[in-house]
């Protein structure tokens, strides 16, 4: 039987947006359709086997939590992650977790340390939280197609010259309310701002991340409810 082997990174710490449910909608559209599922974890002071594993994935958390993943993540797991990333493994980062996935995080006047998987900073500038329901048009592999979400962070992220971003915005804020770009991806490595949770809200990138890493096409389903849920997300952004 082929078997998505999932990791969560940090699961008890970077889980504030209800991100679990991101989890639960993977499992399901592997049940589904008759593949198997096996959930993984690794946490603060726990080394992480990048041959382990065919996804790895990770939420958003509150400040105090994410300087204590942000420490961790640069000593103990930034070699895997970017030896899973180089051999094709499959990863998704949302909010808090996104931000990690760059070089370096501003919160307030220290600066945490990301594991560098992806081009990108994040810093604090003037200006309110970003706060509120976003639309972006992403291709991953598939065509232009939606991604409907919540987003709310007062960072600012700003994209280098080797990263890519993930969509455009139809409405909301993105990255940093100025370029009108939103999340990133380089290779099989997404990162979002966008969480409500993610996954739920838009089944067709669940399965897309479940292509990307066994490397197989998967058959669709009937997903009437699910198409429901992503129309009423649009609707909430306004799109």
């Amino acid at each position: 039987m082929t078997t998505l082997r999932l990791c969560a990174l940090y699961p008890e710490l970077m889980n504030i947006y209800a991100d679990r449910g991101n989890i639960a909608v993977l499992r399901a559209r592997c049940e589904w359709r008759g593949l198997g599922f096996e959930l993984g974890s690794a946490t603060v002071g726990e080394p992480l086997d990048q041959a382990a594993y065919d996804l790895f994935y990770m939420g958003g958390g509150q400040d105090r939590d994410q300087i204590a993943v942000a420490e961790d993540m640069a000593a103990t797991k930034r070699d895997a992650l970017h030896a899973a990333a180089d051999r094709g493994a499959a990863v998704l980062a949302v909010c808090g977790g996104y931000q990690l996935l760059g070089h370096s995080y501003q919160l307030g006047s220290e600066e945490l340390p990301g594991v560098g998987l992806v081009d990108l900073r994040t810093v604090r500038e003037d200006g309110p939280r970003l706060i509120g329901n976003c639309a972006i048009e992403a291709d991953v592999g598939t065509g232009p197609r939606t991604i409907a979400g919540f987003e709310n962070h007062g960072g600012r992220t700003y994209l280098g010259d080797a990263s890519q971003a993930l969509g455009r915005v139809l409405a909301g804020h993105g990255n940093n309310g100025s370029d009108r770009l939103e999340g990133v991806r380089v290779g099989n490595v997404i990162g979002t701002y966008l969480h409500g949770p993610l996954l739920p809200k838009n089944v067709w990138l669940a399965d897309r991340l479940i292509e990307m890493a066994l490397g197989i096409e998967l058959e669709p389903l009937d997903d009437t409810l699910e198409d429901a849920a992503h129309a009423s997300a649009r609707r909430a952004a306004g799109v």
